[in-house]
Parts: C-alpha cells; structure tokens; sequence
C-alpha cells in the first residue's frame, strides 16, 4: 500500500474522489479498508449486533420495479397477506427469543385498508411485553399523514430504499410513469425525518449501468441526508424481472459481494454510529455474507420470523438464504456464527442508533 492510500484511509471527511479510490482497492489494500471498518465501528460502537425480527407481511405491491420479483407485473407469484394473529404471533416469538425489535416489511400498498391495518397491527405490537418490543416498518412510499400515523401508533424507525440518489439511473431501474416518481421517494424520505422516525435508506451495488461515481455519491446522498440507518447488498437479478435481460452487464457475484463489503466499510468511515444491516442478500451470494458484512462495519441482522409456508413468496431476488431456517435454530446459528468473528448479539434491546440518540438529545 502507498502512502496516499493510507493517508485516505485514516480519514473520516471522504471527498468523492477518494472514496472511488477506497472502491476501487484490491488485495491487500481492500483487506486495509474492512480492518479500517471494523476499527472505526469497534472505536465509536462496540462488538454488539441488534437483531430485527423480520415479519414480512404480504407481497401485494402497487409498484412495478424492474428489478423485484413481487413487481405488480409479475404474473408468476402467488400473492400473500398475512392475518393479524399471524404477525402478532410472529411478533411475540421475537420477544420470546429476545430479539428486542421486529422490522414488518411488504410490498407497498397504500389503500386505506393496508394504512389502517398496518396502524392496528402496530399498537398490538407495542402491548406485548408491556411495550418493550421496537418497531421498524419497511412499507414505501406513503403520505405524510400515514406516516405521522404509523408513528404515533409507536413505529419509530422506518426504512425507505432510494435504490439510486442519482436520477438518471434510478429511472433505469424503475419505469418513467405516475407511479414511480424519484422525487416522491426523496420526499417520503424527508417527511419520516421531520416526523422523527429514525430513518433508513439503502441501495443495491452491481447494478447493471453504475459506475464507482454513482456508488459514491449514493455514500454522499447517506451522509448529506443524515439518514441513522443503512441497508446495503449486492444486487441478485431476478428472472421475472425486465432488468434481467441486461444480467450481462451485472459483475460476477464476488465482484458483488466484495463491492459492497467496500462500501459498507466507507460508510462506517464516513457516518461511525448509524445503524448498518448485514442483508440477507450478502448471504445468498456469500455463504459467509453476514458475517463478512459485520466484520466490515455493518452491526445489525434481520433474521426472518415470517411462517415459513408465505417465504418462497417473499421471493424479491431468486435463491433467497435462510428460507428453510426455523427461528430458534436461527438464533443459536447467528450466537455461534458471530461469536466466531469477534462478535455477540445484544438481546433484549431496541438497539436505536446512537448517531440519532446524539441529535435527539441534543435538541
């Protein structure tokens, strides 16, 4: 390693060339940048993961993404919802287990039924064990009333992907019409952090047309946004999906996998005490994915409590890992998994992130 690449790696203020330049490391300057991750984790955080018990409600999606396989185009799926008794069950194995947070994802929908649903489902959350469990809610795009809803109902985190801060491309993954609109999502973006949820974003990396400049201002995009959590995977071409036709032109899996190791280690160079997901989606490429992702700076897994009959429909990205696991082997998989890199799950905790903890309490 040079001298130069050092000097950039002990940085924290990152300018949009020298992050290409830590994107772009190889070798041994690449296994620089994930110890430099780990280590500004480990200085401004600790070795603890929080889990989120992840309930994902149903597959009905209003949106027609070109990359996902619950698109509302995609013949293909058989499309679910969830029963209230059945996420509530859910909801009460993760205070069981001790996971401490649960995280209701879906496809998106925004009919009063799901928005009204949705609000009954979470102050049900909030009476099990006397509300001690955090909710975290993965629902897209939605008006700020909704929002402002969900959240008195006692969400208090939400994540919202933007996929691509750069329009142009982001308009390549999804169509041009009056149901996907980038300048929505960024606006759904800023009305959940003036509402006060911890918000969180995220993009897929190995995206067929991105470059290293797009990777680094989607980094930029995180930290001028101030988001308090992050979720980052490679992405997996769907064969359901339009985008698949362009495979081609997606990098190899470890190409993918390493890409988004690197970004991830940025990240935590760039914003030290936000929440960071290991997703599930560096498991299916990697079988040792999480795990890199935490060792490189990432602190928190979404282990999936959904019944496992409605999984394979949960099929966003084909070979999703994990789908046959039965949450309590899950959970002693993950003790084992992560004591084994140095790390331990913290249960029984909301594991806020401390990034937005600071600015809550510096009001």
């Amino acid at each position: 390693m040079d001298i130069a690449f050092e000097d950039i790696l002990r940085k924290q203020d990152l300018d949009r060339d020298e992050i290409q330049v830590l994107l772009a490391a190889e070798g041994d300057r690449m296994q620089a940048l994930l110890r430099r991750g780990l280590e500004v984790k480990l200085s401004h955080l600790d070795n603890c993961v929080h889990l989120r018990g992840l309930i994902e409600y149903g597959n009905v999606c209003e949106k027609d993404c070109l990359y996902c396989g619950l698109r509302s185009g995609n013949g293909r799926v058989e499309r679910y919802r969830l029963s209230d008794e059945e996420v509530l069950s859910c909801a009460r194995l993760a205070y069981e287990l001790g996971y401490g947070s649960v995280a209701l994802q879906s496809g998106e929908r925004s009919d009063p039924e799901f928005i009204a649903t949705i609000e009954r489902l979470v102050r049900e959350i909030k009476k099990i064990g006397g509300g001690s469990l955090g909710v975290t809610l993965s629902l897209g795009e939605q008006s700020e009333d909704t929002y402002r809803r969900w959240f008195e109902a006692g969400a208090h985190r939400y994540l919202l992907r933007i996929e691509s801060s750069t329009e142009e491309l982001y308009y390549k993954i999804h169509p041009r019409n009056e149901k996907h609109s980038f300048r929505k999502r960024l606006g759904c973006l800023e009305s959940l952090m003036r509402i006060g949820y911890q918000t969180g974003t995220g993009v897929m990396v190995g995206l067929p047309f991105q470059t290293p400049g797009h990777l680094a201002d989607d980094l930029l995009f995180f930290k001028r946004m101030d988001v308090a959590m992050v979720g980052l995977g490679p992405y997996i071409p769907h064969p359901d999906t339009p985008l698949y036709r362009l495979r081609d032109l997606v990098p190899p899996a470890e190409k993918r996998m390493d890409l988004t190791l690197k970004m991830i280690a940025v990240l935590r160079i760039l914003m030290p005490e936000i929440n960071m997901v290991a997703a599930t989606a560096n498991q299916t490429v990697d079988p040792q994915g999480r795990e890199k992702a935490i060792a490189a700076g990432a602190n928190v897994i979404m282990p999936n409590l959904t019944p496992g009959e409605y999984r394979e429909s949960y099929f966003i990205y084909p070979d999703k890992a994990c789908v046959k696991d039965q949450p309590d082997q899950c959970k002693s998989c993950l003790d084992i998994r992560l004591a084994a890199i140095g790390h331990k799950i913290l249960y029984n905790a909301w594991g806020d992130s401390l990034a937005f903890t600071k600015k809550k309490d510096a009001r």
